[in-house]
């Protein structure tokens, strides 16, 4: 079974940088998709950042450019969220999720495989 791992979240003030892992196991898929989702009390998830295993290509939704960013570790199954300069409204359970295609898409219901989330809280 494929089982994705989040973790690293927690509270930090604003400025601040915190660094998300997701580890991935069970995978049989030659090429896949790893995204990271976050979701605040009371609104829709939404997608924060993707890799593709295929060629490594990343997307980032335009409110993270330039201060998130996504990584593969050396063995592959680990993908990392590195933010930085957060913002209050970074605030939100984040979750990483994977695809069994290597084609970025941004739509939760586009990813089968969801990990469990982690809390990060920014504070002012």
């Amino acid at each position: 079974d494929v089982q994705l791992q989040a973790s690293g979240g927690g509270l930090v003030q604003v400025g601040g940088s915190l660094r998300l892992s997701c580890t991935a196991s069970g995978f049989r898929f030659d090429d896949y998709v790893i995204g990271w989702f976050r979701q605040a009390p009371g609104k829709e998830r939404e997608g924060v950042a993707w890799i593709s295993s295929t060629d490594g290509s990343t997307r980032y939704v335009d409110s993270v450019k330039s201060r998130f960013t996504i990584s593969s570790g050396v063995s592959k199954n680990t993908v990392y969220l590195q933010m930085n300069s957060l913002k209050p409204e970074d605030t939100a359970v984040y979750f990483c999720a994977a695809r069994d295609t290597g084609v970025i898409a941004p739509i939760p219901r586009l990813y089968d495989y969801w990990g469990q989330g982690t809390q990060v809280t920014v504070s002012s």
